[in-house]
């Protein structure tokens, strides 16, 4: 089922999400409803707030990217099928030189902006299966 993506300036948006753990109701039906969802939006990764849950969850799709002719063959063979959901994210290093992304968010439509991010991140994380 395709979910309502929020719109920016809604407050769940700055909120910081809740841990959850696994008796979590109804969570593979919600993490395939967000796939749909941010499928259905032709975006390569929604996180719960975005659909109005105030829970650290959210998920990538890297696979767009893999196409990228300016890009090697072994960056575009590390994009091409990542796809992961990341439960109770926690970023544990960021290292590296900054670089710009150009970024779009499923919450503010038709709005790109380039974004500093850091070469190298570290993060801890729990799957889909915990």
């Amino acid at each position: 089922m395709t979910l309502p993506i929020i719109a920016y300036g809604d407050p769940v948006l700055r909120k910081v999400g809740d841990n959850i753990d696994k008796e979590y109701p109804n969570l593979k039906e919600l993490i395939s409803n967000m796939w749909e969802t941010m499928y259905n939006a032709s975006g390569v990764g929604l996180a719960a707030p975005q659909i109005g849950l105030p829970i650290r969850l959210f998920l990538v799709d890297t696979t767009p990217f893999s196409d990228d002719e300016e890009l090697s063959k072994e960056e575009q063979d590390q994009l091409n099928g990542f796809k992961r959901v990341f439960i109770n994210a926690q970023i544990e290093e960021e290292s590296g030189e900054e670089w710009p992304f150009n970024e779009g968010c499923l919450s503010i439509p038709d709005v790109r902006e380039d974004v500093q991010r850091k070469e190298r991140i570290k993060i801890t994380y729990l799957g889909r299966e915990f």
